[in-house]
């Protein structure tokens, strides 16, 4: 029985590795427990391990396609083993054996598991499973403490009595334990204590009761760093203009629909905040007159219509501005002069950092699930690749993580 509280794996993308060895089939049930704690699961299975347990049960069990080659016609065509990397929140290979272990140490990139290792920017854990004198040759605790000064995380091996009779280190962790450690890589503590405030989504500017103005933001890239946010410790409002997500876990959620309602919902809430990040696309103009009943088209069928705009408040400006500003992160969709407007827009309204994109590329653009950015500061620039929205707020949460402690 799990006897520690679990973090929220809801919405999770697990990336399941199984490699060869009489412990594959436990796989199945490790499958089962991360679903059961909202997790969404798909398998990378070796060649040797479908000696052990069959794709068709681990396509059952994670109601997705389970993958095998590197170099699948399928898949190729679209760089099949890059898109996994992408997708994943974490790659976890249970079990891992002696071989795996080994190659990935080394670098090798000679099947689909060790290149979507080679490719992935989320973290990656491995759970040892192996016979105990495997597992305390010298050259396996090598490669084990190789991986772990690279970043892997290591889970397990446990003592106890292994399939071939003997007793020892090498045993694959419990999988009741490995849901728990797994749910752990995801609680950063890194803004413990601290209050965050998110805008998210688009706004709406009504022109009438049936129509309005507005944008193509999903808000995925404000929910993701909500989510982030939320698991790094922080409290976390987030101010969501219309989308069709679901709030993160443990996270604040206040709707709003106009530019006006979120410069409200914000100036309410905006004393109480230590950091704040803008990455709604709100409209910077709204209808001057809203229009009580739908407009409609004069008698010979002809309709034109004329707008007059005015200017929506700054949102992010007036909270830059404020004399107990928070630790301030503005948002910059760009299609075209990305890093020119992004700066003007750092300079102009006193932000503490910002991050831009080219929303023009419309593989990272607004409703996509990943995205390329750059952050720029004051006096310097960092790039982070392609990958998954949700990786991408977990490494910003870590760059503010580290300027709020530069600034104390």
């Amino acid at each position: 029985m799990m006897n520690k509280p679990l973090i929220s794996l809801k919405n999770r993308r697990i990336l399941l590795g199984i490699t060869g060895g009489i412990a594959a089939y436990k796989a199945a049930e490790l499958t089962r427990r991360l679903q059961d704690q909202g997790a969404d699961v798909r398998v990378i299975m070796t060649r040797s391990a479908t000696e052990f347990i069959t794709p068709l049960t681990m396509q059952a069990l994670s109601t997705h396609p389970v993958h095998l080659d590197l170099l699948n016609p399928d898949t190729e065509s679209v760089m099949g083993h890059i898109e996994l990397a992408r997708w994943a929140d974490l790659i976890l290979i249970a079990p891992a054996s002696a071989n795996f272990l080994a190659r990935f140490a080394s670098g090798q990139g000679d099947d689909l598991l060790t290149t979507v290792c080679l490719a992935a920017q989320c973290p990656v854990a491995v759970a040892p499973a192996m016979n105990q004198a495997m597992w305390s040759k010298p050259a396996t605790q090598t490669n084990s403490a190789t991986l772990l000064q690279r970043g892997v995380q290591i889970l397990g091996p446990e003592d106890g009595i292994q399939a071939c009779g003997e007793t020892g280190s090498g045993r694959l962790m419990a999988v009741d334990q490995l849901v728990v450690r797994v749910s752990e890589l995801f609680n950063t503590g890194l803004l413990q204590g601290k209050t965050v405030m998110i805008t998210a989504g688009p706004t709406r500017e009504a022109i009438d009761p049936v129509r309005y103005i507005s944008n193509h933001s999903s808000g995925k890239q404000g929910y993701a760093l909500a989510a982030a946010a939320a698991d790094a410790g922080a409290h976390v409002i987030l101010v969501s203009g219309p989308t069709n997500l679901t709030a993160p876990d443990r996270v604040e959620l206040i709707q709003v629909i106009s530019a006006q309602d979120m410069h409200e919902a914000v100036q309410e809430r905006i004393a109480l905040t230590d950091v704040f990040i803008g990455v709604a696309a709100v409209a910077d103009y709204r209808p001057k007159l809203v229009q009580q009943h739908k407009i409609k088209k004069d008698q010979n069928g002809q309709r034109s219509l004329t707008l007059e705009l005015v200017e929506n408040p700054d949102v992010i400006a007036e909270v830059a501005m404020r004399a107990d500003k928070p630790f301030t992160i503005g948002f910059a969709a760009e299609t075209e002069q990305v890093e020119a407007y992004a700066r003007k827009k750092l300079i102009d309204k006193k932000l503490d950092m910002i991050v831009a994109n080219n929303v023009g590329n419309t593989e990272i653009g607004f409703n996509s699930d990943v995205n390329a950015i750059t952050v720029y500061f004051q006096d310097r620039a960092i790039d982070l690749p392609t990958m998954s929205k949700r990786i991408l707020s977990e490494h910003l949460v870590e760059l503010i993580s580290q300027q709020l402690t530069e600034t104390l």
